[in-house]
Formats: C-alpha cells, sequence, structure tokens
C-alpha cells in the first residue's frame, strides 16, 4: 500500500476508479495453480486491456479450493506481476476471523493495495447488524490497508444501506462491491458516496451507474477479460466515453456489445460457470487451464456450442460504431 492508514479513504476515491476485474485463477493439467499462466494474464489483462485493478483469490479465483497457503501465493504472484501495471485487491473472505486476519496482514505485508472481505455466514441469526459492524471494526482495527467490504446474497442475507453507511464511517473501509438490487445501491451512493466507493458486479448496469450515479469504480467480475480483446475494447472504450459526459457515444459503443454478452450468457451451462469462462478464455488466447472440485468441466458438445457462439458473436471483429 502506498498511503498511511489515516489517507486511505482519499487516497482509494483518487486512484482506485476505473475499471477493475475479477480474476479467474488457472490450474494445470494436475490441478496445480499455472503460475506463469497467470502472470501471463495480468499481463494481458493490464497492458493490452487496460484494466485498473484486479480482484484476486475471490468466487471468480477458486479461492473455496485454494489451501490458506496457495491464497497468500496468489497474492504474491498478483503483487509481483501487477508492479508498475495495475493495482490489486485481495479478497480476505473466509468464515475464520483468525484466518481472515492472516491474509490482510500478508496483503498489507507484501504491498497489496486494498483488501475485500466478504460478509460472513452467520447462523441461526435473526438479525445482523450489530454482529457486523464489530466484525468489520476489528477487521479495520487491526490493520492498515484500505478495506473494500462485500454484501451478497450468499451470506443468506444483504447488508442493508443504513448498516453500510455505518461502515463507511470506519476509517479504512474505502469501498463496497454491493451485490444487491439497484434499489438498495443507489440509496447507498446517496447515503454514503462522500466517504466511500459504491459499485456492483454488473457489467450490464455499469454504464447507467455511471451516467446516472456517478460511479467511477467498477468491482467487479470478470467482464472487463471476457468481451474485449487487445484489438477489441469497447468496454474501456463505453467507459471512457461515459466519464467523459459522452452519455450518447458510450451508449452506442455498450449497445454494440449486446451479441457479446448474448453469446457469453447464453452458452452458460448453469452449473459451469468457471470451466464456460475458462474455456472463453482460451477462444480469447488467454490462459485458461482446468477446474478444481467441486466445479464441473465442460463436455466437448458444451465446448463445441460455446465456440460456435464465440465465432458469431463479433469480438474482436466489430466495426467502429457510427453515430448519427
Amino acid at each position: 500500500m502506498n498511503y498511511s492508514r489515516g489517507d486511505a479513504k482519499s487516497h482509494a476515491k483518487t486512484h482506485m476508479t476505473g475499471i477493475w476485474a475479477a480474476a479467474l485463477m488457472p490450474f494445470t493439467e494436475t490441478l496445480s495453480i499455472d503460475e506463469d499462466g497467470f502472470r501471463e494474464n495480468i499481463r494481458h489483462w493490464t497492458d493490452d486491456l487496460g484494466i485498473e485493478g484486479l480482484f484476486i483469490a475471490g468466487k471468480q479465483g477458486e479461492s473455496y479450493a485454494l489451501t490458506l497457503d496457495e491464497r497468500k501465493r496468489t497474492f504474491d504472484l498478483a503483487v509481483e506481476a501487477t508492479t508498475g501495471r495495475g493495482q490489486t485487491i485481495m479478497s480476505c473472505s473466509d468464515q475464520n476471523m483468525e484466518v481472515v486476519l492472516d491474509l490482510a496482514r500478508h496483503a498489507e505485508d507484501i504491498g497489496a493495495d486494498y483488501i475485500v472481505v466478504h460478509a460472513p455466514m452467520l447462523h441461526f441469526t435473526s438479525a445482523q447488524d450489530e454482529t457486523l459492524f464489530e466484525y468489520y471494526r476489528t477487521i479495520s482495527e487491526s490493520v492498515n490497508i484500505g478495506i473494500a467490504l462485500w454484501s451478497h446474497p450468499d451470506s443468506g442475507y444483504l447488508m442493508s444501506p443504513q448498516l453500510c453507511n455505518r461502515l463507511a464511517d470506519l476509517e479504512t473501509v474505502v469501498a463496497i462491491k454491493y451485490s444487491v438490487p439497484r434499489d438498495m445501491y443507489t440509496e447507498l451512493s446517496s447515503l454514503a458516496s462522500d466517504r466511500i466507493h459504491v459499485s456492483t458486479s454488473s457489467e450490464d448496469e455499469w454504464l447507467d451507474n455511471m451516467l446516472e450515479l456517478d460511479w467511477k469504480l467498477y468491482l467487479c467480475s470478470s467482464p472487463p477479460y471476457l468481451i474485449q480483446s487487445s484489438t477489441d475494447r469497447r468496454m474501456h472504450e463505453y467507459t471512457e466515453a461515459a466519464l467523459a459526459g459522452h452519455a450518447k457515444e458510450a451508449r452506442a459503443i455498450s449497445e454494440s456489445l449486446d451479441p457479446v454478452r448474448a453469446a457469453l450468457k447464453g452458452t452458460r451451462p448453469p452449473e459451469k460457470p468457471h470451466a464456460h469462462q475458462k474455456y472463453w478464455q482460451e477462444l480469447l488466447g488467454q490462459v485458461g487451464g482446468r477446474v478444481r472440485a467441486p466445479m464441473l468441466e465442460l463436455t466437448d458438445a458444451e465446448k463445441s456450442a460455446t465456440r460456435e457462439a464465440f465465432d458469431q458473436c463479433g469480438l474482436g471483429t466489430a466495426r467502429p460504431v457510427e453515430l448519427g
């Protein structure tokens, strides 16, 4: 981290902006981490696609299938590979608080930019607010690195905008990945955007959130490197247009990606999101690799259908958008 504890919020407001992406983790045929492949993906994402920051060892990165040492190793690899290229936010999410703090301290020690911590599952509770406030307060008081909150239905509940607004007052809370209905994150934006970045992972909603809510940060999922290539950076282009106030241009560019979005989503088997995205990466020339248990691999028929849709969606071959 290149800031002091007291400067975490102001640093993030200035530097934690633009398109960030959640990294898939490539595994070899023997299911070890493909370190060289991961490094090459990071180089491509940052250098060729202009992605500003990478979310490491989250759900897309199959963190549930990594040992603690492997999670730390992915942090090391990411910091090494992004030096001089981009920023990092490390997922320290875990049900065990000591694991969360161990990962957070490791991220801070090796020079990561930020950490993100998922709201935990809370068994048998009928209310959560005071428990969660103390949970995040403890983390904030234990490390100096900037923290992004993360609320998602996987926890079994959603953190309310009012609770998130309270948490935004914690000194090192700098952002939230708020995977909730739009009315909830709109409310939180009005309450807390003076202190933290509010964002959500839906690329479909990113343009409207820039134009209508004045968002500056996409945090984040895999579309930044799945719907773009080194010769077709339309997500980057519509983002730049929107941030510059060119709404009509941004909308036209974004809408031109609809066939790509349809191909990517329409061929994804319900039980195989990771394997499907990794195969799509391979079609783009990235390193995909295998998935670890319990996730399932694609069948040959699923690969064939995906390849056909990919070839027909126009990714990398689209003509420039003509504005009326």
